[in-house]
């Protein structure tokens, strides 16, 4: 569909919200700010920038490490439900959203008068369908999001639809598996940039050599999805197959890779690799952590997200594997670089490694984990 009568989506400007782990903002700053965005700012959970409809769908094509993009399309002080009424019925719906195309409202309330959260999102939802004309549904792809902080209210679009870790490749995951653009910004604040060999002793599902391999491959990481943005009146399918058509790829210096005890998750990493089309830049093995060696060439990465245990009891357990781990890693590593990520800081200083002064714990399957990085080991 063509961009919508009035200004031309390449004309428009307005605030882009790239949203991320809590703790993460500067990874994504430093690869947003990389990928030549205007005017990025690290704000409290992500990061915004300055552009129009191409930077939208440029951030959900290009950016590994945000969860969704979202698009300003207003905001105003609300501070009881008629100026609420008043001011969302102000908004140009039509220059955005699509008659025909069901939307949803989704709202959230901090510190403002009004917090009923979904009285707020009845409101916006009512003022959209009286004037639009489209049908509210619980299950639409198209969701508005209303955030009311201190009695701003602040309206966006969700341009992205499915978090943006679902790259599209993946059909077979083991159990609590890393999030793609989470492996994406701990592999940034490792330092890796796709120039060197990397390695995942306990490889899982192969998030991160798969991840490691598409940055090595410059791979577009939204290559293979569809997003909520090609549903808006904004959109302009003939530019946004141009912008799909544009390759950088080549081929990596070195290839990623992974190894597990379990033969499952080595046919499974293999498997997801392929589908990703990384097969080619990637090699999995079936070896435990203490049968691990370097693969041939320079010294590299090697990040593991090992288990970190529910209970009191596996911990204990998992001191043995975290210990012999780091004595791995010490006696055949040498000039590699190391970042393991747990929830357990004893855990990680069972390894006996020397790692840098970290940053701060981030969300992750219901726990907090950091990243434990070390300088090339001596």
């Amino acid at each position: 569909m063509k961009a919508a009568s009035g200004a031309t989506a390449r004309d428009q400007d307005f605030e882009i919200f790239l949203a991320t782990v809590p703790g993460l903002e500067p990874a994504l700053f430093e690869e947003v700010r990389g990928k030549g965005f205007r005017q990025p700012r690290v704000v409290p959970g992500g990061v915004t920038l300055r552009g129009g409809w191409p930077e939208v769908w440029r951030a959900n094509l290009w950016v590994r490490g945000a969860s969704r993009v979202l698009a300003r399309l207003a905001a105003f002080r609300a501070v009881h439900f008629a100026q609420l009424d008043d001011r969302a019925r102000q908004v140009p719906w039509a220059d955005v959203l699509r008659p025909e195309v069901p939307f949803r409202v989704e709202a959230s309330c901090a510190g403002s008068r009004l917090y009923h959260s979904d009285a707020v999102a009845q409101r916006i939802e009512t003022a959209i369908r009286e004037t639009l004309g489209a049908t509210p549904s619980p299950e639409a792809a198209v969701v508005v999001r209303a955030r009311l902080e201190n009695d701003l209210c602040t309206l966006s679009v969700d341009t992205s639809g499915e978090l943006l870790h679902r790259r599209g490749y993946k059909a077979e995951v083991n159990r609590a598996p890393m999030r793609e653009t989470l492996a994406a910004l701990f592999l940034r604040a490792c330092g890796y940039d796709g120039a060197e060999p990397v390695l995942d002793p306990m490889c899982g599902s192969g998030t991160f050599v798969i991840e490691a391999a598409e940055i090595a491959a410059r791979l577009n990481p939204g290559r293979h999805r569809a997003f909520a943005f090609e549903q808006l009146a904004t959109f302009d399918e003939d530019a946004w197959q141009r912008m799909r058509a544009v390759r950088s790829e080549r081929v990596p210096a070195f290839r990623c890779h992974g190894s597990d005890r379990d033969a499952a998750a080595v046919a499974m990493s293999r498997a997801n690799a392929g589908r990703a089309g990384v097969a080619d830049h990637t090699e999995f093995r079936h070896c435990t952590v203490s049968e691990a060696v370097p693969p041939e060439g320079p010294p590299g990465l090697v990040i593991v997200n090992p288990p970190y245990g529910a209970r009191i009891g596996d911990k204990a357990k998992l001191a043995a594997l975290y210990r012999a781990l780091g004595q791995v890693l010490t006696s055949r590593f040498t000039g590699w670089r190391v970042g393991i990520v747990t929830s357990e800081p004893k855990l990680a200083h069972a390894t006996g490694l020397p790692f840098l002064p970290g940053g701060p714990p981030v969300p992750h399957g219901g726990l907090r984990v950091s990243l434990f990085r070390t300088a090339p080991l001596g």
